[in-house]
């Protein structure tokens, strides 16, 4: 069981990475806990503070689908791409970063 969930965080880890680095950040700015978040906010156009309530428990799990969303947004994927971000991190991480999507940065109204 424990090389299974090895294999499924490199999955993700190895995802965000890519993912990161086709928003023009830096890729292991994608492995360090909380600050990822926050580059994370600034790649979806979001508020910082959002990155306070994801570490409330509940709430952090509607902020970090809300960044999904976003984030799938931003790659020009719709809401089904959304929802296996949330639910299969593990397999649509990978795909958004080594797939075809382009990343296209938020507005500066925004």
């Amino acid at each position: 069981m424990g090389l299974i969930w090895l294999l499924v965080l490199a999955a993700v880890l190895a995802g965000m990475w890519k993912v990161f680095e086709k928003a023009g950040r830096q890729g292991w700015e994608a492995i360090v806990p909380i600050y990822n978040l926050y580059v994370l906010t600034l790649i979806v156009g979001q508020p910082w503070w959002l990155v306070i309530l994801s570490l409330i428990p509940i709430v952090g799990i509607l902020v970090m689908a809300f960044l999904a969303f976003k984030l799938a947004e931003r790659f020009g994927q719709g809401i089904p791409f959304a929802i296996g971000m949330i639910f299969l991190p593990f397999v649509f991480y990978p795909l958004l970063g080594f797939g075809d999507a382009q990343y296209s940065p938020p507005a500066a109204a925004e």
